[in-house]
């Protein structure tokens, strides 16, 4: 993608695009290891006292299997993948069932804590603002639901027949987000009022409701099913989805680095390889910049969590931007160099007004978020001044990162009658881009195998 970005727009872009992906993946790391111990706290009366313990366990884990065991990462993730897709569809039907008084209870729930105490936690101020302000609130972790999205056309890359796999893939990812995401968060909203206390980020609780446990939305709906195994297993199951995130942040980050230095963007020691085939200098040097999870010790998991939301919200945003700039781009060489409609394998549906306003609600999500950081209300300054760095410091970096690579190399934009379009037609090589975007270890092609009826199905483990 960042090869891609260098041809058609601007090398800057393509640069800038690589580092920013790698900076992504390595927020995601501490991310995910602040939400696993605090999942671990469902079990624990004091986080604080274990927190080194299972930040090096953890660490640990995904260290070890980035190292010794990259090769075995792909068909681990499709297993996962699969588990995941049992469990999310499992959880969508205990929620169903719950919501329309099949729980131990018999109570139907139905809608009823969409009026009290409401769809939305206004906070201080006017309900319309309070209300506003909630839903400016969300836009962090609604943003980090959807990270890795784009990692799609990286995938499809690396297909024997990426023509044929865009189509499907493109249209399967979209239903898979309108089922898992949409529905779930409905049914969890019809099920978990705000203001429960055992929820870990709830700002409504009181100071003695802090001593209780915490838990995810998903484990107190399961408190609720009656048998009290279901809430243990579906934290445990929980856990090991957050720490096989964080194992594949960790995977992408060292082949993004990988990658870049292969570029000559990078030190050239870090494109070096042991006999397996793995990047050890740049799995080397994520690792250690993964130790930033220690960070929990000092801050607490939640405050990290919420910091590493902010952070890796903005870098996808900004990535999603830079994705939005190439498509313009494409755009404008097709129509330079008169390529029909009927050449390209995938036409987005809404073409390049779709673009503008996906490029028109990334500038949205930017700007909405930093009505909930300023509130006299809730901040003694009027302003969460962390809170506002974190969210937005990464748009003065993704300029530095583009204005520095002009200034220092001389480079200019692609113009659309320049671009080679046939350099941007994807290809299974041994040696080739896709195959070097991701380690060397995945560079030998895949036999094509012949399609069978289940294909549809194990594409949403992807």
């Amino acid at each position: 993608m960042t090869d891609h970005a260098a041809r058609l727009c601007d090398p800057a872009l393509g640069f800038t695009l690589g580092w920013i992906y790698w900076i992504k993946f390595m927020l995601i790391i501490p991310n995910q290891l602040a939400a696993g111990e605090l999942l671990i706290a469902y079990w624990q009366d004091d986080e604080a006292k274990y927190s080194v313990f299972w930040i090096t366990t953890f660490l640990g884990a995904i260290i070890t299997a980035n190292s010794l065991c990259s090769r075995y990462l792909g068909k681990l993730d499709v297993v996962l993948s699969f588990f995941k897709v049992l469990v999310m569809s499992g959880l969508m039907g205990l929620c169903v069932v719950l919501a329309f008084g099949g729980g131990p209870d018999r109570d139907i729930k139905g809608f009823r804590y969409w009026r009290d105490p409401g769809a939305f936690a206004n906070g201080s101020g006017s309900a319309v603002a309070g209300t506003l302000r909630a839903i400016c609130r969300t836009v962090p972790s609604a943003t980090l639901a959807y990270v890795g999205s784009e990692l799609m056309g990286m995938t499809i890359l690396r297909t024997q027949n990426p023509r044929k796999a865009a189509g499907r893939a493109i249209k399967v990812t979209f239903y898979r987000i309108l089922v898992f995401n949409l529905v779930n968060l409905t049914l969890l909203g019809m099920l978990v009022p705000y203001d429960t206390h055992i929820l870990a980020f709830n700002r409504q609780v009181s100071q003695q409701a802090d001593k209780h446990r915490t838990a995810s939305a998903f484990v107190a709906v399961a408190q609720s099913a009656g048998p009290a195994f279901i809430p243990h297993l579906l934290n445990a199951c929980l856990v090991l989805f957050v720490l096989s995130a964080a194992n594949h942040a960790l995977l992408m980050a060292s082949r993004t680095l990988y990658g870049i230095s292969l570029d000559r963007n990078a030190p050239s020691f870090l494109s070096r390889t042991n006999r397996r085939g793995v990047p050890i200098n740049a799995v080397g040097v994520c690792s250690a910049l993964a130790c930033l999870a220690y960070l929990n010790i000092s801050s607490g998991s939640k405050k990290l969590f919420e910091h590493s939301v902010n952070l890796v919200s903005m870098f996808s945003i900004l990535t999603w931007v830079s994705i939005i700039i190439i498509h313009f781009s494409f755009i404008r060489a097709r129509r330079a160099q008169k390529i029909t409609d009927e050449l390209l394998t995938f036409k987005a549906p809404l073409g390049l007004f779709g673009s503008w306003l996906a490029l028109i609600a990334c500038v949205l999500v930017v700007v909405i978020r930093g009505f909930d950081l300023v509130d006299r209300a809730s901040y003694p300054n009027g302003v969460d001044r962390t809170a506002f760095v974190t969210s937005y410091i990464g748009i003065p970096l993704y300029i530095t990162l583009v204005i520095g690579y002009k200034i220092g190399t001389k480079s200019k934009h692609v113009q659309p009658q320049d671009v080679d379009m046939g350099s941007l037609t994807p290809t299974v090589e041994p040696n080739g881009a896709d195959a070097i975007s991701m380690g060397p270890e995945e560079r030998n092609p895949i036999p094509e195998k012949p399609a069978w009826s289940g294909q549809r199905l194990f594409a949403w483990f992807l």
